[in-house]
């Protein structure tokens, strides 16, 4: 019972550390990696409802409200009505389609640092361990 508490909150941690690395190196383009998550995923996935980009990123209503809100503020995502009216689809700007490849590899640097004690046969693992324990939650 012990070592499964510790187990997960050493991902806890893990995960608070790889947040705030992140938004060390996002902070001079003054965004975080909550919202890079969001464009990410937009990029990646294309246009999203705020309920699919919920969904996906498992972030509830509220703070996904608050995320969207800035990034539009900002200029980086923008919002238009799909066919059903009551749909409304969160996509890039033109602008963040721009800025996106010096915000990834800022983010491709942390994680190039952070993963590089790894030996290839470990990320492999830990890529198949993360994956398939995404599917099951």
């Amino acid at each position: 019972m012990e070592e499964k508490h510790e187990l997960f909150h050493s991902i806890h941690q893990l995960s608070r550390n790889l947040t705030k690395r992140v938004n060390a190196a996002l902070e001079p383009y003054e965004i975080y990696s909550s919202q890079w998550s969001v464009l990410f995923v937009l990029k990646e996935k294309g246009s999203m409802t705020q309920k699919d980009l919920c969904h996906y990123l498992a972030i509830e209503a509220p703070p996904m409200t608050r995320t969207i809100q800035k990034l539009q503020k900002l200029g980086l995502i923008e919002q238009t009505e799909g066919e059903d009216r009551r749909k409304k689809y969160i996509g890039l700007t033109e602008k963040a389609i721009t800025s996106y490849p010096v915000w990834e590899q800022a983010v491709m640097d942390v994680n190039n640092q952070i993963i590089s004690g790894l030996s290839e046969h470990d990320q492999k693992e830990l890529r198949v361990i993360v994956t398939e324990w995404l599917k099951k939650l």
